[in-house]
């Protein structure tokens, strides 16, 4: 695929980018005993964009040939000429960036693709069926496997030449328990890259059981008193926390629109303890959602401090915006499909481990609150963030208590960040599952040790 792209680019002027993007899905449903769903798609052509007089021009195709895709850059530089005369600010000259050369396969796309459909339908219909036989308190119970195989070629008239191809598995499990007129719904996920063994690494039987276990549990749980309070952060939550109030206010086209962090590079944003990053690689442990090789500019995907001991250094950046702002590119630009144009789109996110153990930290609370598994929620530009949370045990004096429901977390994130006094040496990536939504779904991840901080807690009161 990459000698046909570049015989495409051959004899072009100026800067042209081609991305060959093939995609297959797979989705495997099971609910109360019943396949729901067991469906294969596949999607596969060629992404164009041209710049011509300071403006980008983009086309797609179908049509993977030598004259289809000459046809699409033809209509990219169409497009360019037709709306450049109405354009003020031009679009400066791309800067040098480390352009990828070579083959970049991920690990794990044999073992994946190479799998029966029998077989993932039988390790959705035997977790199904292992949640609804685990309590008579069940109303409902659903298990989830999906699946996404990728395969890109990049070639640029100024130096990328690359492909490569990774597999993304992911499974949930949901549970509903229902007693008196209460219903509580409970659900773990593993979503990875990489291969079939990702999944079986975090225990698909456990998920089960622990989403059973959560859902029945939370039937005779107490509400949650509100206010500040010191919490213990999961890594699920720590993730939340970074990717969605933290991490999009860093996408250098939010902060050109003027999100919280426009015009802070340099201040300090966080406690001194904390280090936040976003990678394109799966850092401290294997299998990390948002794995890639080479983003969809051919910019090889490396890590990027954001936050180095609570100094914002840095923005995540594609090749234009970081011209614009003096800065590298950061190999942030990623499409969904070959039909879509690249957007700077975090990757894996995470706060860098510490010192402490988890205990040491839980022991530190006095009256508080450890915190797992992220429910819903919202954040918007300001890094002003209201977070919902499935599972929160009380902690007091240092021990751990009682499950309560209904809590959620509202604030500011750089506030919360900056009141961080306790990060743990364990380290796990928890967002896999799912998508990052900013006009494409994307797959990511985000993850971290666990945070000991202060936070503003909303729930009922006490009965």
């Amino acid at each position: 695929m990459r000698t046909l792209l570049k015989q495409a680019l051959s004899g072009v002027d100026g800067f042209a980018e081609l991305r060959w993007h093939a995609k297959t899905f797979c989705n495997v449903q099971v609910e109360r005993g019943r396949l729901e769903a067991s469906t294969m798609r596949h999607r596969d052509g060629v992404a164009v964009r041209v710049l011509h007089d300071g403006t980008w021009g983009f086309a797609s195709t179908s049509d993977v040939s030598l004259a289809g895709l000459r046809r699409a850059l033809d209509d990219a530089r169409a497009a360019a000429r037709a709306t450049a005369g109405l354009r003020r600010d031009k679009v400066p000259a791309l800067p040098l960036a480390a352009l990828a050369v070579g083959n970049f396969d991920q690990p794990g796309v044999a073992d994946v693709i190479n799998r029966s459909v029998d077989e993932r339908v039988a390790l959705v219909v035997e977790l199904e069926a292992r949640a609804r036989q685990a309590s008579h308190q069940l109303s409902s119970t659903r298990a989830i496997y999906r699946e996404i195989f990728e395969e890109k070629a990049i070639v640029t008239t100024d130096g990328a030449d690359c492909q490569f191809r990774l597999v993304r598995p992911e499974l949930y499990v949901i549970a509903t328990a229902q007693r008196d007129g209460q219903m509580q719904t409970a659900s773990e996920s593993v979503g990875a890259t990489g291969g079939w063994q990702c999944i079986f690494d975090r225990d698909p039987q456990g998920m089960a059981d622990k989403a059973v276990r959560n859902a029945v549990d939370l039937l005779g749980a107490r509400s949650a008193e509100g206010g500040w309070a010191q919490v213990v952060m999961a890594p699920s939550i720590v993730g939340l926390l970074v990717h969605e109030a933290i991490g999009h206010t860093v996408e250098a086209d939010f902060v050109q629109s003027g999100s919280a962090a426009k015009g802070r590079l340099n201040d300090m944003v966080a406690s001194k303890l904390v280090t936040l990053c976003d990678s394109g690689h799966s850092d401290h442990s294997d299998g990390a959602g948002g794995t890639i090789p080479v983003d969809d500019e051919g910019v090889l995907a490396g890590r990027t401090e954001i936050i180095k001991d609570g100094r914002l250094v840095s923005y995540l950046h594609n090749r234009e915006s970081a011209v614009r702002m003096g800065a590298e590119p950061t190999g942030n630009a990623r499409a969904w499909e070959y039909a879509d144009e690249p957007l700077i789109r975090m990757r894996n996110t995470y706060i860098e481990p510490g010192d402490s153990s988890v205990d040491e930290l839980i022991h530190g609370v006095e009256d508080g609150y450890l915190l797992d598994g992220p429910k819903n929620g919202q954040a918007d530009a300001t890094a002003e963030f209201m977070f919902g949370v499935t599972t929160a045990h009380r902690i007091r004096k240092g021990k751990l208590g009682e499950l309560v429901k209904g809590v959620t977390l509202t604030g500011n994130a750089f506030a919360v960040l900056s009141t961080v006094d306790g990060i743990s040496r364990e380290f796990r990536w928890d967002l896999g599952s799912g998508h990052c939504g900013k006009g494409q779904p994307m797959k990511v991840d985000a993850g971290g040790p666990f945070l000991r901080c202060r936070v503003m807690l909303g729930g009922e009161q006490s009965a």
